[in-house]
């Protein structure tokens, strides 16, 4: 069989030419590239110089090479990639750098970068300009390689392979194959045959979209009806834009709603599958540090590199949850304080974990032996092409501009590609996407490294991009044979005002399509669902959906506020659990939350990050740990009542010094600045509380954090009673435990002093339960009577040490007795399954505001309180109680 080769624009142009060939069983027919027809006849090892290689050759250089005016910005991210395009622009115009870097010095610095990577480069590998010479001087062989060649679906050929073409034809026969595209004027004269064909008559449509994304979401109805319908198979419908990237993450997400077969022609960002998660995991890494939510992450994706095969499943365990765990020390304190009892085979993987850790902490010095020791297979192709494209300093950065090649085959699926690649291949059916003022034809702009005034673009780049989108929109417009939809958006995605194209302006009236317009086809199930809301209205979600909605907007009490079947067992069982004062304090105050919590396990999700400030709550954590320390050393010497100031201080001190490292190891913390006021801050406030001695206890005992009610002693400090005695409060069911944060003891064990410390902001003086929020000092005082004995005299108070606030409750006996009466209501309410929001559900502290409605507490909980207020029963009288 005679021999002959088609030249072609583009990898898909290539692959349906040789599906077409097999289908017709032309076995002697080669598909190429000009590029690859050059290589073909230059023989031997020759070949064209691919990106990652020109990438990796770059970056060897620049690190090597002295670039004159350019030194100053050779290392900066971008700078490779910019400098690739630049060359490969110069190599396709035929410009001679080298000829020429006497004429300027920044064509002397491009010129001795494109030497020095040349010298980094096989010697196999050629510039478009060695190829053409090498394939010229090979030109004899031309017939018995090539055969009679055409060039199909070409719009024009770059400068630097005219000569070639042309030298060809006078040894071969060549043919221009161009259909109904304009024939190129250096054509004219060469022995080169040219075939012409009519242009297509398509129906042509213009439309106009919302925004972008209803562009995108457009256009898959447009191929879901085409399909639907018969009209077209997915090899025959494409869907096109000058510029892709706007629109590749939603065609992305949305083809796989549809679950269709959408071909990405230009590649799929890397980033965007989970092998270039993976690399993107590591890289977040290798960047910014470690940190434990970032070490998840990596552990999630990497599970099968050979640094992670050697923890045992569930390893991740050991990390305490609140802990960023940010620096290779804090690893090293964490995994020091373990033990093999800690890990899941209760075996010692310590060393294993440091090794990781250790290699983790190489940062961008060390990436490529991180990621060959973390990453395999295409995660590591990724990480290693990152790496040829920009500085390690900057890969994570680098890894979101990578892409890769669609796995779907082209051949039969519907395919999404820019439209210049779409002119080389024309499809039956088109949809042309972006056809805006200033995005097509899109502006044309300078090079990175060759501004006009040093080469004209006229010469650098004979073919500029505006001018190419125009020949690329007509040449669309001529090779579509069945239907071109044009579609343009009126906003941009931040609501802006779009202008169209000029393009247009020949196609007459565009329809306008609604962004909640009904479609003929919709494209998925999600896209039916919310465009017929007749049909979602029937499904059980929606009437789920639209009953609570409802229910909300009532002002009765219905299901959907918190109501539960009277007596659920699961009810009953968290009534039966030991409280605490917060648990009591919120079954009082907000049933609806005390439900959520302790029934259904919900809680605050905390982050792992950094926080710029210490919380409330874990400010006052810190102070308590302080505290504790401090008074057990205190006590351990000369007692805590009898301690100088310098005492005082001096244990504080310490403990501040032991706490801060505990800290430092577990927890979130701030940046050093503010943790180190925040420290600072906790030593006053501590210091402030150890040195108050109003009403001494004589020859008295004091302790910290002493636990009742079967709580487990944070310590192993000395206790005033068996720390597991059941501790009931009267005729209301409840049994507490909890932890005292101070204890004092009489000598004589008549009298004790309850104090509970307090970080926030001082109170009222007359509190007594501060409307259900203050139950600690009567609950408290009463444990301590239980546990001691009753005619044990004690006295309870709260101590605020920002400004030395000591308030003690009266008459503690009459407050408990109210307290009393007041829980057994709400224990019966509650059983009743009256589970209803309460004044703190409408706080701005209510960590579970995220499951009410939104603006809770300025709508939904005003137009329920008085229905729950009356629901809820007596106990709420507790809500204006002092």
């Amino acid at each position: 069989m005679a021999r002959n080769t088609l030249v072609v624009q583009d990898s898909l142009a290539a692959r349906e030419a040789r599906l077409a060939a097999a289908r017709e069983q032309r076995h002697g027919k080669q598909v190429m590239t000009i590029e690859q027809l050059a290589a073909r006849l230059a023989g031997g090892f020759a070949r064209p110089i691919d990106g990652e290689s020109l990438r990796g050759a770059l970056k060897a250089a620049l690190r090597e090479t002295q670039i004159g005016e350019l030194d100053s910005i050779k290392l900066l991210p971008g700078m490779i990639d910019a400098a690739a395009q630049t060359l490969q622009k110069a190599w396709r115009a035929g410009i001679d750098l080298a000829a020429r870097a006497q004429a300027h010095a920044r064509l002397d610095a491009v010129a001795k970068l494109e030497g020095a990577a040349l010298a980094q480069l096989p010697p196999g590998m050629m510039r478009p300009a060695d190829l053409v010479a090498a394939a010229t001087r090979r030109m004899a062989h031309a017939a018995a390689v090539l055969g009679r060649v055409e060039v199909a679906g070409q719009t024009d050929l770059a400068p630097c392979w005219r000569s070639l073409l042309a030298t060809l034809a006078e040894h071969i026969p060549v043919q221009w194959s161009g259909g109904p595209r304009p024939t190129p004027a250096w054509l004219e004269g060469s022995a080169i045959a040219i075939a012409r064909a009519a242009p297509t008559a398509p129906a042509v449509t213009a439309v106009s979209a919302a925004t972008p994304y209803h562009e995108a979401v457009e256009a898959l109805r447009w191929v879901r009806e085409l399909l639907a319908s018969g009209q077209a198979a997915p090899s025959e419908i494409a869907i096109a834009s000058a510029s892709t990237a706007e629109y590749d993450d939603f065609f992305l997400s949305l083809s796989a709603d549809a679950n269709l077969d959408l071909h990405f022609v230009h590649g799929v960002r890397s980033v965007a599958t989970r092998d270039g998660q993976a690399a993107a995991a590591l890289a977040e890494i290798v960047v910014r540090g470690l940190s434990q939510s970032r070490l998840r992450r990596l552990a999630t994706l990497c599970r099968d590199a050979a640094l992670f095969e050697a923890l045992p499943e569930g390893w991740m365990r050991i990390m305490p949850a609140d802990a960023p765990l940010s620096s290779l020390p804090a690893w090293q304190r964490l995994l020091a304080r373990l033990k093999a009892e800690d890990w899941p085979d209760s075996q010692d993987h310590g060393a294993a974990m440091l090794a990781l850790v250790e290699r983790l902490d190489g940062g961008p010095e060390a990436a490529p032996e991180i990621g060959a020791a973390l990453l395999k297979g295409r995660a590591l192709a990724i990480w290693r092409e990152a790496l040829l494209a920009g500085p390690a300093t900057s890969i994570d950065v680098t890894l979101e501009g990578l892409k890769r090649s669609d796995e779907r085959e082209a051949c039969v699926s519907v395919a999404w590609m820019p439209a210049s690649a779409l002119a080389g291949s024309p499809r039956r059916f088109v949809r042309l996407l972006g056809l805006n003022a200033s995005r097509w034809p899109r502006d044309n702009a300078e090079d990175a490294l060759i501004p006009e005034h040093i080469i004209a673009s006229a010469e650098f780049n004979p073919q500029p991009v505006g001018a190419a989108d125009r020949l690329d929109f007509e040449t669309i417009l001529s090779t579509t044979v069945a239907q071109v939809v044009l579609s343009h958006a009126r906003r941009n995605g931040e609501g802006r005002q779009l202008g169209r194209s000029p393009l247009l302006n020949a196609y007459g009236t565009q329809t306008f399509l609604s962004r909640h317009g009904i479609p003929v086809h919709a494209f998925s199930e999600t896209d039916r669902l919310m465009s017929r809301p007749s049909e979602f209205r029937s499904l059980p979600q929606a009437l789920s959906a639209k009953a609570c909605w409802n229910d909300w907007r009532s002002t009765e009490i219905t299901a959907h506020d918190g109501l539960v079947r009277d007596g659920h067992p699961l009810v009953l069982a968290i009534l039966e659990r030991k409280q605490s004062a917060s648990s009591l304090q919120r079954l009082l105050r907000d049933p609806l939350g005390y439900l959520w919590t302790y029934a259904l396990g919900w809680s605050e999700q905390k982050s792992a990050a950094e926080p710029l400030m210490l919380d409330a709550l874990s400010i006052g954590n810190l102070v308590h740990a302080v505290l504790d320390l401090a008074l057990r050393d205190l006590e351990r010497t000369q007692g805590a009542a009898n301690a100088a100031p310098d005492a005082v201080a001096a244990a504080v001190e310490r403990a501040a010094t032991v706490v801060a490292g505990e800290w430092e190891s577990e927890q979130a913390l701030p940046p050093g600045v503010i943790w180190r006021r925040t420290l600072d801050d906790a030593r006053s406030m501590a210091r402030t509380a150890l040195n108050w001695h109003d009403d001494a206890l004589p020859a008295g005992r004091a302790y910290a954090e002493v636990p009742f009610g079967g709580s487990a002693p944070k310590s192993e400090a000395d206790i005033p009673w068996d720390a597991q005695a059941r501790v009931e409060i009267p005729d209301t069911g409840f049994h507490i435990s909890g932890y005292i944060d101070r204890l004092d003891i009489a000598g004589n064990g008549k009298r004790a002093h309850v104090r509970d410390y307090k970080t926030g902001r001082t109170p009222d003086e007359s509190i007594q339960v501060n409307g259900g929020s203050e139950l600690q000092r009567c609950l408290y005082a009463f444990a301590v009577k239980v546990l001691l004995d009753d005619d044990v005299t004690v006295s309870a108070s709260l101590f605020y040490p920002r400004d030395s606030s000591n308030f003690v409750l009266e008459d503690a006996d009459a407050v408990l007795g109210k307290l009393v009466g007041w829980l057994k209501e709400a224990r019966t309410s509650f059983a009743a399954g009256a589970a209803l929001p309460g004044p703190n559900a409408a706080a701005s502290t209510n960590a579970l505001a995220f499951a009410l409605p939104a603006n809770a507490s300025a709508t939904y909980c005003k137009r329920k309180a008085q229905a729950a207020a009356e629901r809820l029963g007596t106990f709420t009288e507790i809500w204006e109680a002092q």
